[in-house]
């Protein structure tokens, strides 16, 4: 397949509304997935060890900074959760050679439903900054 054939396609491909997942988006895709099974220490992999979680929202509700701190309430989430089902939908990722970063609706499902919209920034490969913004509102995935 020729140069030209190749970017012609993806030109259409790209026009016609098609997202392809990055680095990123898979990333932040594994991340969901360790949320809901409450894997913390696959969770802690994640991060860079500054990052920062803004919670908005909900009864854990802060920004919290550093390992120690992601740790601490990434454990509480998933004591008192559980293991949860997740769906995801409007993931797009938004690249350059300095970092990227993934928004998301997600829904975790467990004893209650937990509707979030999410935004992470990653550099390096690491989530550096991560927003879970509670929203009751967002349409439900199940």
């Amino acid at each position: 397949m020729s140069l030209h054939t190749i970017s012609t396609s993806l030109l259409l491909l790209s026009l016609s509304g098609l997202a392809f997942a990055g680095p990123a988006a898979d990333d932040a895709n594994l991340h969901f997935k360790a949320i809901a099974s409450g894997d913390v220490d696959q969770l802690m992999g994640s991060y860079n060890k500054d990052a920062t979680l803004q919670w908005v929202g909900g009864p854990l509700d802060g920004v919290y900074n550093g390992d120690a701190r992601l740790r601490e309430v990434w454990s509480k989430f998933t004591t008192s959760q559980g293991k949860l089902e997740h769906k995801v939908s409007n993931l797009q990722e938004s690249a350059n050679p300095k970092g990227a970063t993934v928004t998301a609706n997600v829904e975790f499902k467990g004893k209650a439903p937990i509707k979030v919209r999410y935004v992470l920034t990653y550099r390096e490969g690491k989530i550096v900054n991560e927003v879970w913004q509670i929203d009751p509102n967002m349409a439900s995935g199940y």
